[in-house]
């Protein structure tokens, strides 16, 4: 028998070609109070899935091992090792750390518009809320796109 008949579809695949799942990349927001929400989020995700976790919490003894993709990138962002507002003195608040990360991650990733992102946020109301706001008016997210608890 031919040994091209008993191939699989997926040994075709070579750097050079692309997964539909490859053209979406995904950002993925949540702090300490909702880690339960955001391993259940992640587990739903594909295996092949690419993009971005930001996880705030109050401080490093917070961080705990996520399960995520192997091209999915997490960063942990403690309050306190980060100031408020700059000039200020102030500590981070709560949501401000994690806003600030996704504002930098948009300006560098998605200079050419959103394209094919999707978003993914959890957490307490100051930062689901921003972070959903500048996604979606800021950056030009479908509302669609953006999976939050005030879309929700």
């Amino acid at each position: 028998m031919d040994d091209e008949m008993y191939r699989p579809d997926h040994a075709s695949h070579t750097a050079t070609t692309a997964h539909v799942d490859d053209r979406v990349q995904f950002l993925v927001v949540g702090d300490e109070s909702s880690l339960s929400e955001l391993e259940a989020e992640l587990a739903l995700l594909p295996l092949c899935a690419r993009g971005r976790v930001f996880v705030e919490v109050g401080d490093a003894s917070r961080v705990v091992p996520l399960a995520t993709p192997m091209r999915m990138t997490v960063t942990w962002l403690a309050r306190s090792r980060r100031s408020g507002r700059p000039g200020t003195g102030e500590r981070c608040a709560p949501g401000e750390a994690g806003t600030r990360a996704v504002r930098a991650w948009c300006d560098e990733m998605l200079c050419d518009g959103p394209g094919e992102t999707r978003a993914i946020v959890t957490g307490g109301y100051s930062l689901a809320t921003e972070v959903r706001d500048h996604l979606i008016h800021a950056v030009g997210m479908s509302p669609a796109a953006v999976s939050a608890p005030a879309a929700r």
